[in-house]
């Protein structure tokens, strides 16, 4: 009897079960791994993964929700088109039916594209999702693979997918791969991941060119880097400014050197070579503005400060920069006419010494400029772009007294006047070889044009304590003489002479390039004498010198 009453009410179950009318399946078709929501009545609560199941064509789908009214699951990867069926226990009951849909690409855009750019897929059946962000997560991640590299993901469409291109990518197929979501064979989460993929479609990865600085002024320098340009310019090579030619100053097959043109305006840079065109990026024409120069006035060997902004990327001319030579754009300063030596060249700052054969007059900003022939050789028009910076008075220093006139070793003596400018001591702009040297890992050696400004004390250069444009303090230098017959240190030859103060500078070569030997200006303030105090102990001292 109570066999019978069981059986009766797994009958009168599964007949309530599979006569309720209302049951919808949303969405009715997708790829797998597609989530689909089975709503309406009746379903039964949740009792385990081996009592409630929904089985797409016989292949058991995930599920995540299971209510009464409501069940969610992921279609599983090897489902087929055909009915959905809904199982608690021993009923059944069928849900709608659902139609697989296999990923498709149609198109990609662009067809061709760099590496690092955003490259759009477009087909049919993504998903409406990448799905988790955690490849370590129990859900697998769609990809999208190019040439067998995964891409960065930025937006995932049913229709369309945005991906960056990889930096390592090469020319290849692209495909796109769904993850499947599918349980173990006792309905738990979850199986290891499969991919549904799609077709194949081809993608061009061009070599990437960069270019820099992004902006500047006329004349300025612009270096492209990339690779196979070829390694030397193609008869129809060109790089245009907003659709202006520029003359070439360097082709490699890694790198490719322009100035802007005289003509140039903003807009794309372009790459032309061999009938094809190509846009590297925008590239913006500035024009170059002053903003101050400090000081106004001072000696040879100042540095002048101009600031300002948009001066764009310093380029030395070569052999002919101070004519500036416009095949090469050089650029340059001038004080009264005379070019200055160039120290720094910033976007927004400029650092330049005053020569040794500077004029007091106006502070000018030079950078040559061309317009190339129509077969991109120079120049149908050659120009000087010239940007006055303000005005530089040359002021030659004075001494108008000085104090003691005698006194001993290490002793301080000041010296004052006019226009003694700041204390300069070294310029590796102007000592090229000394980075060359120590960058070689050479031994190399201070010669006369280190110091720029100094005072000798009977012709021994001593140490400043101080310097300003008005006033100088020094110390009277030590200069012991060893050998016999010397037991004090103290040559006496150098107790008596002079007091000079030397300024020194360079100027440019004729040819524009840097520089002549270091030139001094001198300033005799007058007689000195040393006196033989401040000196060691005599027992200091012993016939070979100092005591080991």
């Amino acid at each position: 009897m109570k066999r019978v009453l069981n059986l009766i009410s797994i009958t009168l179950g599964f007949l309530l079960f599979s006569s309720l009318a209302y049951a919808e399946l949303f969405p009715s078709e997708g790829p797998p791994g597609t989530t689909v929501t089975i709503s309406g009545e009746g379903f039964g609560d949740f009792r385990n993964t081996q009592d409630n199941r929904v089985e797409f064509q016989g292949s058991p789908a995930l599920i995540q929700s299971w209510e009464p009214d409501f069940i969610l699951v992921k279609v599983p990867l090897q489902a087929r088109s055909g009915p959905v069926m809904v199982i608690n226990g021993s009923a059944k009951r069928e849900a709608g039916n659902f139609s697989v849909k296999n990923v498709r690409i149609t198109s990609l855009d662009p067809a061709k594209a760099e590496a690092g750019s955003l490259l759009t897929v477009v087909g049919e059946h993504f998903g409406n999702t990448a799905g988790s962000r955690d490849p370590n997560t129990m859900f697998g991640v769609n990809q999208v693979l190019i040439n067998g590299i995964r891409a960065e993901v930025r937006r995932w469409r049913p229709t369309k997918i945005e991906v960056l291109i990889p930096a390592n990518a090469k020319t290849g197929d692209v495909e796109v791969r769904l993850a499947s979501s599918d349980p173990l064979p006792d309905g738990s989460c979850c199986a290891p991941v499969e991919y549904a993929v799609s077709n194949k479609v081809s993608l061009t990865v061009i070599p990437s060119i960069s270019f820099d600085p992004p902006a500047g002024p006329i004349g300025s320098k612009v270096v492209l880097s990339g690779q196979d340009f070829g390694q030397s310019r193609p008869e129809d090579g060109r790089i245009l400014f907003g659709g202006k030619p520029a003359v070439i100053a360097q082709w490699s097959d890694r790198t490719i050197v322009v100035h802007v043109p005289l003509n140039a305006q903003s807009g794309s840079l372009t790459l032309h070579r061999e009938g094809k065109d190509r846009d590297i990026g925008i590239f913006t024409v500035t024009d170059s503005q002053i903003t101050g120069i400090f000081p106004p006035q001072g000696p040879i060997g100042t540095l002048i400060i101009i600031k300002g902004k948009n001066f764009g990327v310093y380029s030395e001319a070569g052999s002919t920069a101070y004519a500036f030579d416009f095949l090469s754009g050089g650029n340059g300063v001038e004080i009264g006419g005379v070019p200055a030596v160039i120290h720094r060249w910033l976007d927004d700052q400029i650092d330049v010494w005053v020569p040794f054969s500077a004029k007091s007059g106006s502070v000018v900003i030079k950078r040559g400029g061309v317009i190339p022939q129509a077969d991109g050789s120079c120049c149908e028009r050659k120009e000087i772009v010239t940007l006055k910076a303000g005005e530089f008075t040359v002021i030659q220093p004075e001494i108008h007294s000085y104090s003691p006139k005698e006194a001993g070793l290490d002793e301080v003596v000041t010296i004052s006047g006019t226009g003694f400018g700041d204390f300069l001591k070294i310029s590796e702009a102007t000592r090229l070889s000394l980075n060359q040297d120590a960058h070689s890992w050479q031994n190399y050696k201070l010669g006369q044009d280190v110091s720029r400004s100094e005072v000798l004390v009977n012709g021994v250069a001593t140490q400043v304590v101080s310097w300003t444009d008005k006033e100088i303090t020094i110390r009277v230098p030590r200069r012991p003489a060893f050998g016999i017959g010397n037991p004090d240190g103290f040559d006496a030859d150098l107790t008596e002479g002079e007091l000079i103060l030397k300024r020194g500078s360079w100027d440019m070569l004729e040819t524009g390039e840097c520089c002549t030997p270091k030139k001094y200006i001198t300033v005799v303030a007058g007689p000195f004498k040393i006196l033989q105090r401040g000196l060691p102990d005599k027992d200091y001292w012993n016939e070979k010198g100092p005591a080991q």
